[in-house]
């Protein structure tokens, strides 16, 4: 259910134009309070949509293969399986939940005749547990939500990568193509696909991330985006923690993009078009230095794109006061938490305050 700062805000724009319900919509605005940034009220708990089904749906679900796998802790015979000699960029997730593993970039070939990584996306979705099956002890990986057996993990992997043999079953894994991955709903992952596409990042502050991040989003050549917290000295930071405004981090958007199909000035005039850069430490009603403006750069050609663009923005009036925006080098970027991550596509009607001006600038 939408707040009631939505609601006012979105009933605010609906009755603009009418003065009997702008009567009636100014009435509300006393009613209710007034909007003091957007508050715990307006985020809500997404559960982990990694969860294991029944074994009879499973046993529905999978093939004899992948269910002996799975769920008996078998082990399908090498070099006949499906992706041991997969060389496609793309994720692996578990075939029972769907919980992201390893990624392709990780995946090199052992020689043994199984689909082979140096390291899981992230250890929190595996489980290591002793395995007492044979005489010689090893390290059974499963997966964290589905507790899906997966294969084992050893130590004679490559020691430039850190010596680590993850030897899946590919009847316990499900691949999913780079090309598929946004839509399939593993777009966070793109970033780490970064440097091998030649693809680029922007992070860019311009209050509420909400709004920056469905308005960027948007448009042509950005890949993918996220939201989190940026430009601040605090390791790890919550929300409860930056809304604060005494962290030093800004609300911010990190936007994936082709600079073969957007260049990073392009989307800084964008930038510039879809919130209020001449606002200190404020865009509407949200207030404190966590709705800055800010531009963090990554390196100095960014730093000198940013600078041209400011400038541009500057003469040619079409904000009536000076940009204030704070042009900073990027340090860490801490991914927010997944409640606030596309949020106005969970929530239509959430809280805006952002919208595309058409400057000519």
């Amino acid at each position: 259910m939408p707040s009631l700062l939505a609601f006012k805000f979105s009933f605010l724009q609906w009755s603009k134009d009418s003065s009997i319900i702008a009567f009636i919509t100014f009435a509300l605005l006393i009613l209710l309070p007034l909007h003091e940034g957007h508050t715990k009220m307006d985020t809500k708990s997404h559960s982990s949509p990694y969860k294991k089904p029944t074994l009879d749906e499973l046993k529905t679900k999978l093939t004899k293969e992948q269910y002996a796998c799975t769920q008996e802790g078998a082990t399908e015979a090498p070099f006949k399986n499906a992706y041991w000699d997969n060389k496609e960029d793309g994720i692996y997730v578990d075939v029972a939940t769907g919980e992201p593993l390893f990624l392709s970039l990780d995946k090199y070939d052992s020689g043994s005749g199984w689909p082979s990584f140096t390291k899981p996306i992230d250890p929190k979705h595996l489980k290591l547990v002793p395995d007492h099956k044979l005489s010689v002890e090893r390290i059974e990986v499963k997966s964290y939500s589905g507790d899906s057996h997966l294969g084992h993990v050893f130590d004679d992997g490559p020691k430039d990568r850190g010596g680590k043999r993850y030897c899946m079953n590919s009847a316990a894994l499900k691949f999913i193509p780079l090309k598929d991955m946004k839509k399939q709903g593993y777009g966070p992952f793109l970033f780490h696909f970064k440097d091998k596409e030649k693809w680029q990042t922007a992070n860019l502050a311009g209050g509420c991330f909400w709004g920056m991040e469905k308005l960027l989003g948007s448009l042509k050549g950005v890949i993918e985006t996220q939201v989190g917290y940026a430009g601040g000295a605090l390791q790890k930071p919550t929300y409860e923690d930056v809304r604060t405004g005494k962290t030093g981090h800004a609300e911010a958007v990190q936007v994936l993009f082709d600079p073969k199909l957007i260049t990073y000035e392009d989307l800084l005039l964008e930038f510039f078009r879809i919130h209020d850069p001449t606002t200190v430490n404020q865009q509407g009603n949200d207030k404190g230095t966590q709705y800055r403006s800010a531009i963090f750069y990554e390196n100095d050609e960014q730093k000198q794109v940013a600078k041209k663009v400011i400038q541009r923005v500057n003469s040619s009036k079409d904000w009536k006061k000076d940009v204030v925006t704070e042009l900073k080098s990027a340090n860490a970027f801490w991914r927010a938490e997944e409640d606030h991550q596309k949020y106005l596509e969970k929530f239509p009607n959430g809280y805006s305050c952002h919208l595309r001006r058409p400057y000519k600038f």
